[in-house]
């Protein structure tokens, strides 16, 4: 790669994933596999000016027919129609979860976070899941940039955005200069951490709980930290994360935080710790170099997540799906995932 294309060198690096392994047998819900060249997204001349050229989180899709794209205008219409209104002098929980690769590990997290978060903070009727198909079922909107900024808007012109709490979980790949969005050979893009913020205070939503599971997804942590911001993300803004493998149900970060540690009676600071654990214990004995999930919680956070909190858990419940760590799945990560090296 020459010098000028490095940062869509490190997307490629970041985003190659083989193709996933079809049946012989046609299934309407089997997702579409990665086997184009990742396009170059970037413009300016100089290797700063493509840098910062991904703030404005560049999206590509190509090969969406007309009815594809009025389907998913549908679903996603559909999905934010059904929302419950907001009650007045009721602090309430929307929560937001989003695939944005069309690997279906991605996908099973995203629909299964949805579940665990809508539980514990009580938001039935207030609950937005954007993920495309796992293999089961292709039954949501699918997740993407434009997608996502969407529904960040709409939920803002629904919550009262000085006493609702927005609960936003990601999954996907990702780059030292954002989140990937990657479906198929058909969309493409990054979402920037200046692009999320603007979203998030342009819809006047102030209160929020981000936990963003991606390689570097630490990036986003100085940019949108705020005194009533609660950050979690699944590795620092130097560092690869792990468990992103096609055939799996959870990465590494989703099953320590969502499949384990938040179906605890514990505290979302409790469940960091226990998740920020786990993870470093897999990777240990992966020989990973440790992904290093970052925590920012805010000083105003504490003057409203208590109440909501107030819903989680009693009891411990089983995780589900298969889980991120195992021999089986241990070997199969080692061959397919290597932290690229840093833009220099």
């Amino acid at each position: 790669m020459n010098r000028g294309r490095i940062i869509m060198g490190l997307v490629a690096a970041l985003l190659a994933a083989p193709a996933l392994s079809q049946s012989s047998a046609p299934n309407p819900n089997q997702p579409p596999p990665h086997t184009a060249p990742w396009p170059d997204l970037g413009s300016g001349e100089s290797r700063a000016d493509r840098r910062k050229s991904f703030e404005a989180s560049p999206e590509l899709h190509r090969g969406f027919s007309a009815a594809q794209r009025r389907e998913q205008q549908r679903r996603l219409d559909a999905a934010l129609a059904a929302l419950a209104p907001q009650r007045a002098g009721v602090a309430e929980a929307y929560v937001l979860t989003v695939a944005l690769d069309s690997d279906p590990v991605f996908a099973r997290e995203a629909r299964e976070a949805a579940r665990v978060l809508g539980a514990r903070y009580g938001a039935e009727g207030r609950t937005v899941t954007l993920a495309g198909p796992d293999g089961t079922r292709d039954d949501a909107p699918h997740g993407s940039i434009s997608a996502l900024l969407l529904a960040i808007s709409h939920l803002g012109s629904v919550m009262d955005g000085g006493e609702d709490v927005l609960v936003l979980y990601t999954t996907s790949h990702g780059a030292d200069i954002g989140l990937a969005y990657h479906y198929g050979d058909s969309g493409y893009g990054i979402l920037s951490p200046v692009s999320l913020k603007r979203a998030l205070e342009e819809a006047g939503i102030r209160r929020r709980v981000l936990i963003l599971s991606a390689c570097y997804s630490g990036v986003f942590v100085p940019v949108l930290a705020s005194p009533d911001t609660a950050i979690l993300t699944a590795a620092a803004a130097t560092r690869s994360s792990f468990g992103c493998v096609a055939e799996n149900d959870w990465t590494f970060f989703g099953d320590a935080l969502i499949n384990r540690a938040l179906r605890q009676p514990v505290s979302l600071e409790e469940a960091a710790r226990q998740a920020g654990r786990s993870v470093a214990d897999w990777e240990a004995q992966a020989r990973f170099l440790a992904s290093l999930p970052q925590v920012s919680i805010g000083p105003e956070v504490g003057t409203w997540l208590p109440a909501l909190e107030a819903g989680k858990p009693r009891i411990a419940s089983a995780p589900v799906g298969r889980p991120a760590f195992d021999e089986t799945v241990l070997a199969t990560a080692r061959a397919k995932k290597a932290p690229p090296a840093a833009p220099q």
